[in-house]
């Protein structure tokens, strides 16, 4: 990491902290949602935040406004509504400067399982948003992007110009998005940016439910006493990418210069561990913490099936948004790992039994 790069987000914090901005975080009550909700009321903005709770929790903004001030609490105004009903939409874009949308069903699995449900909440939900944001005179509006539209694109690392075909509804959904924000963005003239994240982990991430991501989902497991189970025979690969990169990303996008507006930047560390590293780090990183989980110290994963429509292997090029948006991810998989193991051993029960 350069000390030039470093700094344009030192820069760009400033610059929010002396002009401060309205924004709008749709999926405000999920996983990077309240992350970005936190950052940005950290910095002394003003934040509304859109969610329906069909994936976030109650218990993610119970947690944020437990640890600020009634004050910086003050600055958040939440609207439970939905993304598919452009009514809401309409309403949650009323005097926003910048939307982070970050409103999705994700997962592979559950777009495989019901195609329909992904497209309106992804599809529907996305135009309703860029709709609303046009119409309300929004300034910019960046947007969850994802890996998923490399599809079967084989090359390594992945570069935002070159993409496959897509493999599953969602990758579907996510490239569509990108193509609907293109013609937005040429047609009225709207300030968008895409992000396609790569497998982004870390605190307040579910680990319960069908279609719950890996790393918290074995952390789960593991302090549970419960086996952990690979998909595949664990060479699967992933650049796997800690929160604090991808919030970092975000608000980088949100406050870039015009010519790097228009565009979809890769989010991620740029570098890779297969699903076999994965778990032996998540396991030795767990009873470092919890050195009374005798349990866990030798305990070895259960091989299952690969899983349809999922890649081989992921590796992003971030060359492109270190140059643009001067892009510095601060966490590898390792150091994001050592972070959101301990955050979750200190955690999981509140987040276990919360509703």
């Amino acid at each position: 990491m350069s000390v030039g790069a470093a700094l344009a987000y030192e820069e760009a914090k400033a610059q929010l902290r002396e002009n401060p901005m309205t924004w709008l975080v749709t999926g405000a009550a999920g996983f990077i949602g309240s992350n970005l909700v936190e950052a940005l009321l950290a910095l002394d903005q003003r934040v509304v935040g859109l969610d329906n709770f069909s994936t976030g929790y109650r218990r993610n903004l119970d947690q944020l406004r437990e640890g600020v001030s009634g004050a910086t609490w003050g600055r958040f105004v939440f609207i439970e509504g939905d993304v598919q009903s452009l009514e809401d939409c309409r309403r949650a874009c009323e005097g926003i400067d910048c939307v982070l949308h970050q409103a999705a069903l994700g997962s592979v699995p559950r777009s495989i399982k019901d195609p329909i449900a992904t497209n309106e909440s992804n599809v529907t939900g996305f135009v309703n948003m860029l709709v609303a944001a046009r119409d309300a005179g929004t300034g910019r509006f960046v947007y969850a992007a994802s890996s998923s539209t490399y599809g079967d694109h084989e090359a390594l690392p992945k570069v935002e110009d070159r993409i496959g075909n897509p493999l599953s509804p969602y990758a579907v959904s996510k490239y569509v998005n990108e193509l609907y924000a293109g013609v937005f963005a040429q047609i009225y003239s709207m300030q968008v940016v895409g992000l396609r994240y790569f497998n982004v982990f870390g605190r307040r991430q579910d680990p319960d439910g069908a279609y719950a991501a890996v790393i918290p989902k074995w952390i789960s497991n593991l302090l549970r006493g419960k086996p952990c189970t690979i998909n595949g025979d664990g060479e699967t690969s992933r650049d796997f990418c800690y929160v604090d990169n991808a919030v970092q990303a975000t608000l980088l996008a949100a406050t870039a210069e015009h010519n790097a507006l228009g565009q979809v930047y890769n989010v991620a560390y740029g570098a890779s561990i297969t699903l076999n590293e994965l778990y032996v780090l998540i396991r030795d990183n767990l009873f470092r913490v919890r050195p009374d989980l005798s349990h866990i110290a030798e305990l070895e994963p259960i091989y299952g099936p690969f899983r349809p429509g999922d890649v081989r292997h992921s590796l992003a090029d971030v060359s492109k948004a270190k140059r643009l948006l001067g892009y510095a991810p601060t966490h590898s998989a390792r150091q994001g790992l050592a972070e959101a193991v301990a955050w979750y051993a200190e955690n999981l029960e509140v987040s276990r039994t919360s509703v």
